[in-house]
């Protein structure tokens, strides 16, 4: 079982930043990649950002750009740097991991950007 948990997350002004944290633990095997999710109120749970073992980046389009994930210098922990936020990235952050052929979610944290 891998347990994960994001932190960082918080209200920021429209144009500000933030970063978010993932840190996995339990009973690991490789991480195989990592992903950051959102939801907005009333909408769908759709893909952010994400990154393989080896390193490879991948981003929706509307935060291409913006955002930057990065697997951290704490083992088995990844980011996601945030920049230029508009009010439309408000929603809840989660954290995906795959790890051994499972699929894991972390339990959200809220990002608000007021206008």
């Amino acid at each position: 079982q891998v347990q994960l948990v994001e932190s960082g997350g918080g209200l920021v002004q429209a144009g500000g930043s933030l970063r978010l944290s993932c840190a996995a633990s339990g009973t690991i095997f490789s991480l195989e990649t990592m992903a950051w999710y959102r939801q907005a109120p009333g909408k769908q749970r759709d893909v952010v950002a994400g990154i393989g073992k080896g390193g490879s980046e991948n981003y929706a389009d509307s935060v291409k750009g913006r955002f930057t994930t990065s697997r951290g210098y704490v083992k088995n922990t990844v980011y996601l740097q945030m920049d230029s936020l508009k009010p439309e990235d408000t929603a809840v952050y989660y954290c995906k991991a795959t790890d051994g052929g499972m699929i894991y979610w972390g339990k959200g944290i809220l990002v608000t950007v007021s206008s």
